[in-house]
This record gives structure tokens, C-alpha cells and sequence, in this order.
């Protein structure tokens, strides 16, 4: 047998293989350059933008949990001027193969954000942030009501032949409704799960230990939801699905990919072991081979539930 075939499809978006680094957890790229080689990931999905800077939550910001993190970051960024001027040159230079994560707080600037990446060379394909969880404002408005996550992917879509992938939430009856409303709003792909909404108390203090009160819960602990929601979504829509929540080895991004993920995003596994991303392509490879599995496209979506 030939070595497999690590390449995977998202939309018009070839990429290497079918893993990426997830938004939040990778900075802008160029951070992690020195110990990782960025051409060698799938892609990467860069922390989210708005169109002017952002300062984001007070501290503390970040909790650990008995199997993840609680985040509440809210969401700081450098704005999108900014990352086309100063950190877009230098991940063309590493040649990386960069998603853009693009938030509003308006549906007009969803729109302008994305029309500038647009016009930026070296952006491959824009992840719509429609469902940061700890936020007052935009985002999660759009991505928590059907008509909301409708409007604000046809309108992106108009400005914008680039693959457009909304990120959805799970903080929602059913995300493969959703899922289903992005599609026929024209998305490429669509990206799942976001944070899940969760708070930590100390009971000494009696008082929140995140200063935002709530905030997303990420890692281990959200891992058989998400695959469950990944699954759910296949059933219902056609376009790719970019799987993403607790992945820490190679056996938990099949597990996406059997339930129908065409690519899979790791983002709090990368903060325990930034060298996972070698590990993650040689566990899959090895799995291909050792089933005879000629390509990514062959193992997505293959999931058996005939009963023995």
C-alpha cells in the first residue's frame, strides 16, 4: 500500500492535513515559530479580530478544571488593520496557511473585517466567530438565534470569495439546526464546537474566580459532547465540518473524523504540549496504515452503528 493520504478538503481550501491550530489557543502564529514549523500544520486559525483593538477582560482570566480550562479572555485582539500590517507578512514568510477568525459586534463589522481580509494576501479561508461565549456584545446574538446566524453568513458571504466557515456554538438546543442555517446561507463549512458556558466559584472567598463571572470551558471534559454534535451535524448538512473540542492525541481526532469531521482543530492540548502537532500526524498515519485507509476523505464519516 502507498502511504496514505494525509490531504483533506474544506470547501476550495486544500490542506496538508487535517489538522489545525484553533483560534484563542495559537496567538497569531508567529509566537509559536520558533518551536514549531507552521508550514507543517494543516492551518492555522488566528486569535479573533474586530475591526479596531481590543482589550478584553480583566484578570484572572483563566481557570483550570479537573479535565480542561475555564477562559474568559474576551476576546483581546490587535485589530484588523494591525494584523494585515504587522503579522500577516510574517506568517506568509513561514509560509503558513492562515484562517482568519473574524468578530463583530454588529453585523456591518462582520462584513468590513472580512472585506479587508479579503482584499489581504495570504489568508486562505475566514472562520466567522458567531459564538464566543463570554461577551455581552455581537457574536454570540448572531450564533444563538437562527435568523441571526442566517443574515450575518449571507452577508459575510457577499463580500468574499474566500472559503467562509462559521464556528458555532453548543450552547444551543440543537447545533445541527444551526448548522443547517449556515449552509443555506451559503457557507463553505462549517466549524464545531465552541466553548461551552461554565463558571468556577472559590468557596473561601465565596466569589467568582473568573473576574467576567462565566466563562468557555475547553479540554478533555467537553470531548465526547462534541464528537456527539459533530455527528449530529453530518446527518444533516453536506458541506464539511471542522471538528474541535478536548483533542489531545491522535485517537480522539479520529473519533471526529469517524463522526464526520473532514479536518480537526486542537487548541488547549497545545498549551500542555506545543510539539503535539507531530504526534497528532504520525498517530493518524499510523492508523491509515494499519487499516488501510487510503486517504482522510475515506475515514470521514465512517462511523458503524449497525448493531452485533
Amino acid at each position: 500500500m502507498n502511504a496514505p493520504d494525509l490531504s483533506t478538503r474544506i470547501g476550495t481550501l486544500t490542506l496538508a492535513n487535517p489538522f489545525i491550530a484553533a483560534s484563542g489557543c495559537f496567538g497569531y502564529g508567529v509566537e509559536y515559530a520558533e518551536v514549531v514549523d507552521l508550514s507543517s500544520l494543516g492551518a492555522i486559525v488566528v486569535k479573533g479580530l474586530f475591526l479596531k483593538e481590543r482589550e478584553g477582560h480583566a484578570p484572572p482570566r483563566i481557570v483550570e478544571t479537573p479535565a480542561g480550562m475555564l477562559n474568559a479572555i474576551g476576546l483581546q485582539g490587535i485589530g484588523v488593520h494591525r494584523f494585515v500590517s504587522e503579522r500577516l507578512p510574517e506568517l506568509r514568510a513561514h509560509r503558513a496557511v492562515v484562517i482568519v477568525n473574524v468578530c463583530g459586534s454588529t453585523l456591518d463589522e462582520y462584513v468590513e473585517v472580512t472585506r479587508i481580509l479579503s482584499d489581504a494576501e495570504g489568508v486562505a479561508a475566514i472562520e466567522l466567530n458567531i459564538s464566543c461565549p463570554n461577551i455581552k456584545e455581537g457574536g454570540i446574538q448572531f450564533g444563538c438565534s437562527l435568523a441571526g446566524t442566517h443574515d450575518v453568513v449571507s452577508a459575510v458571504r457577499r463580500v468574499t470569495s474566500l472559503p467562509l466557515i462559521p464556528k458555532l456554538t453548543p450552547n444551543v438546543t440543537s447545533v445541527a439546526s444551526f448548522a443547517r442555517a449556515a449552509e443555506e446561507a451559503g457557507a463553505d463549512a462549517v466549524s464545531l464546537v465552541n466553548t461551552f458556558l461554565a463558571m468556577a466559584i472559590d468557596v473561601e472567598t465565596r466569589r467568582p474566580k473568573l473576574s467576567n463571572v462565566v466563562g468557555g470551558l475547553s479540554g478533555p471534559a467537553i470531548r465526547p459532547i462534541a464528537v456527539r454534535m459533530v455527528y449530529e451535524c453530518r446527518q444533516l448538512v453536506k458541506i464539511p465540518i471542522v471538528g474541535m473540542g478536548g483533542i489531545s492525541s491522535a485517537n480522539d481526532a479520529l473519533e471526529f473524523m469517524i463522526a464526520g469531521a473532514s479536518a480537526v482543530q486542537v487548541g488547549t492540548a497545545n498549551f500542555v504540549d506545543p510539539f503535539i502537532w507531530g504526534k497528532l500526524v504520525a498517530g493518524l498515519r499510523d492508523y491509515m496504515t494499519r487499516h488501510r485507509v487510503a486517504s482522510v476523505a475515506d475515514l470521514v464519516g465512517t462511523l458503524d452503528t449497525s448493531r452485533h
